[in-house]
Parts: C-alpha cells; structure tokens; sequence
C-alpha cells in the first residue's frame, strides 16, 4: 500500500509542478488559459476559482488517474476565437514568449529539483563516514594502494582539484560519475592511526562502464563503508547457527586470511562457491576473550551475479555515521549543483545509451519508479526527497529532449521559425508527431520490459 500511495504522490506532485510551469508563464505572458488539468480519466475534482489572474477564467480538474497532464490555452488552430481575444491566443504570441511558456514546464521540474536537494542538504541526514571497507582485489581501488579503514577526506576528477567530501554517499557520488563519465578519480585519504594524508588515483577511465547497476561499486572496488567484523544475528538452523557462530563473535580470520572488515568478510563469503557447490570454510572467532575455531559450510543461492554463498546471519556492526548538514546559502548552492551534476549525467547516460557506449538496461520506466518510491518511503523523510529530486531531474531532461512529442519538440520547431523566419509546415508536422510518437513508444517498451526483468529477479 505504501508502494502505491507513495508513487502516486510522487506522480502527482511532479506532473502538478510541471503544467504549473506552464501555466504560470502562459499567464506571465497574456494568454488565456482554458483549462489546467492534472491526471487522466474520470474526473474527481473539478472547480473554477473566483480569485484569479487579471484576465483568467481558468478551470482546474484533477483526474482519477495521475500520469499525466496539460495545459489548454486559448489557441485560434484549435478553434475560433473572438477578435477582441485573439491577442490573447497562444498562437498569437512572439516566437520567444511562445518558447517561454513551452520551456518553463521542464524548467519547473529542474527548480523543484533544485528545492527538493536544498532542503535535504538543511535538514541534514545520517550518514555513513567516508571510511571504506577492504577493496576487492584486483579493482581500480586496490590497485590504487587503498586499505581497509581508510578515510576519504577529499576527492575530485583527476586534473579538476579536490572537493570536501563529508560522507560515504558522497564519495559513491563522485565514483558514479567518474565510472560513467570515464574520467579517473583522486581520492586524498588519511590512514587509520595516521596524521599524515596521501593521493590516491582510481583509474576508473579503464573500466568502460556502460550500467549503473548493484554491480557498479563492485567493479570499482569500493563497495561500503568500513564495519567491525562482527557477527549479528544468527538465524536459528542455518549454516551459521549449525557452524556454532554466535551474536557478538569478533571473527579474526577466515581460512587463515586476517579479517579486517565486515564488508570483505561477506565478499569472501560470496566467492565461497565453486562449480555451483559451497566450500567449508575455516573461522577463527574471538568470544569472551578466548579464541574458538570452527568449519562454517554455507549454502548456495543462485543471484544476478551468479551462485553466492549464504549462512544465515548478519555480518558487520553498523557503519559509523554523522550527521551531514548545511547552512542557508550552501545549502541552496548544493541543490543547484546537485541538480546540474544529475542533469549532466542523465544526459550523458542517454548519449551513451544512443550511440550504443551504454545499455538500454538503465532505461526505467513506472514499475521501478513505482518500487523505488516505496523503499525511499519506508527509509523516511529525506531519502524520498531525494527520490523526488531525482525523478524530477529526469522529467525535466526528458521532456527537452527534442521530441517532436515533447517540450523540446516544440522548441526544436520554434528554433527552425527563428532561423528560417518561417514555421514548420502541417505536412511535416504530422510526420514528425508520427515519428516522436513511435519512439517514445519503443522507449517506454524497452523501459516497461526492463522493469519486469529487474522485478522478477
């Protein structure tokens, strides 16, 4: 229920801001708007307000069902319109407030994103610390001379300087874009114990990353932040439980290798597979200040990734975290440029994603908007913020995309009337509409199928 409840909100929400765009500089700029409507279907909400603009009779409805949206202004293509308002008429109107009141839709979605990023920068948020678990061997990280504990206190694209980084969320940040941009990263990191600060390059432009998918952070090498390899809890019958692991063992070593981190503890344990059969494994377990030895045999569950070893338990304490806020100005500066960055990146992915450098698989559609709006929601306040902030960005993006069924469509038309001096013909307006309209529908599919890959596992 809360999957739904929480989608639809979001939905509604973001298709309300945008067509408010819209309408806001259709009146901004003299012309008459009809009709504001947001949702499709039977209507459940229909009203005319006796207070509105000078010139406005506008009527607002709210449809059943919340996908969608429009904008109806006073236009003589659509229908007759009497002479003393055909200065009022969209139609009518100068080249630049025509592509004003087309692009303040996008641009409506990019300033809520903008607020939405603002506001979780002040409100402030739980954190893991930028200390990172062992790297997986033979990764971009380990490669670098990372070790386990170490503390990213600043990073950047290499050649670009280095920025503060305050947390784990940011440093993933600035590796997704480093591995989607193809651009290498430089960490400054303080060792465990240590005063002294060290640069360390990840050379993330090798890996020619083309998904940003679960698997991503494993390519990198940087998996999550650094936990105490201790056990939680233990499910009763499992292999861990049968093995005479308990809640609150420190483990020291697995198959005389030194442990020394959950994170690379639970790696091992994944690999523990060979030819689709578990291998026992030997651990040593310091309980109650005694040493205590066992053979651990975990089962197999088949992944994405392929058989991985499982044994019933929670492995690591929690990571160490803080509390990561921002003042007034900085906070604001924050959702501007956070804004920027997903626009760039979502930019970029859908380039990539055209010309074949990236795969169709990071196409989303509304059942995976659907499901992550849900878990957002269940993880509180400021992280489905950031989930609005996100889908907004990418409804802003989208619908600039010169489609000739888009926002950005329009645009395209308008740019072709300022450089020619004259509008694009009905004949080819017809065949680009017909056009626009069969991609978009080949995107949605190729999305809607990747959305039921990724639900049914």
């Amino acid at each position: 229920m809360m999957t739904v409840l929480a989608f639809l909100v979001a939905i509604g929400l973001l298709v309300a801001i945008h067509e408010y765009g819209h309408y806001r500089m259709a009146v901004a700029c003299g012309v008459n708007v009809l009709k504001f409507s947001v949702g499709f279907g039977k209507e459940i909400v229909r009203f005319t307000p006796r207070r509105q603009h000078p010139g406005q009779n506008t009527e607002f409805v709210i449809g059943l069902i919340p996908l969608g949206g429009f904008v109806k202004m006073l236009d003589e293509r659509e229908g007759p319109v009497p002479d003393e308002l055909k200065h009022r008429a969209f139609n009518r109107q100068s080249l630049k407030r025509r592509a004003a009141i087309v692009a303040a839709g996008p641009l409506a979605n990019l300033l809520l994103a903008v607020a939405l990023y603002a506001a979780v920068s002040w409100m402030g948020a739980q954190e893991p610390r930028p200390v990172i678990s062992a790297p997986v061997a033979g990764t971009p990280a380990d490669r670098a001379g990372l070790l386990p504990a170490d503390e990213v206190l600043a990073g950047g694209f290499s050649g670009d300087g280095l920025s503060p980084i305050r947390s784990f969320e940011g440093l993933h940040w600035l590796l997704t874009q480093g591995a989607l941009n193809g651009r290498d990263v430089d960490l400054e990191v303080r060792r465990a114990g240590l005063a002294a600060t060290q640069i360390k390059t990840l050379r993330l432009s090798e890996l020619k990353v083309r998904e940003a998918d679960a698997r991503l952070f494993r390519t990198i090498g940087i998996v999550g932040p650094w936990t105490k390899p201790v056990m939680g809890e233990v499910l009763p019958n499992s292999p861990a439980a049968l093995a005479g692991l308990r809640q609150g063992d420190l483990v020291e070593s697995f198959n005389g290798r030194q442990v020394d981190d959950g994170q690379q503890l639970r790696t091992w344990l994944r690999t523990s597979v060979r030819d689709g059969v578990a291998l026992p494994s030997q651990w040593s377990v310091v309980r109650e200040g005694q040493l205590v030895g066992m053979t651990v045999v975990p089962t197999v569950e088949i992944t994405a990734d392929g058989p991985v070893g499982r044994i019933g338990a929670f492995i690591g304490d929690p990571p160490a975290t803080l509390n990561v806020s921002y003042g007034l100005f900085e906070g604001l500066w924050r959702g501007v440029v956070r804004t920027w960055e997903v626009s760039k990146l979502t930019l970029s992915m859908m380039g990539k994603m055209l010309i074949g450098e990236a795969s169709l698989k990071n196409l989303s559609g509304p059942l995976t908007i659907a499901d992550y709006a849900g878990k957002s929601a269940s993880l509180g306040l400021t992280q489905y913020l950031v989930f609005l902030a996100l889908i907004s960005v990418s409804l802003g993006v989208l619908n600039l995309l010169p489609l000739p069924v888009l926002d950005g469509g329009h645009l395209m038309y308008y740019l072709w009337e300022g450089l020619t001096g004259r509008p694009v013909s009905e004949a080819w307006l017809d065949r680009l509409q017909r056009g626009g309209v069969g991609v978009l529908l080949v995107m949605m599919s190729v999305a809607l199928f990747n959305d039921v890959v990724r639900l049914m596992g």
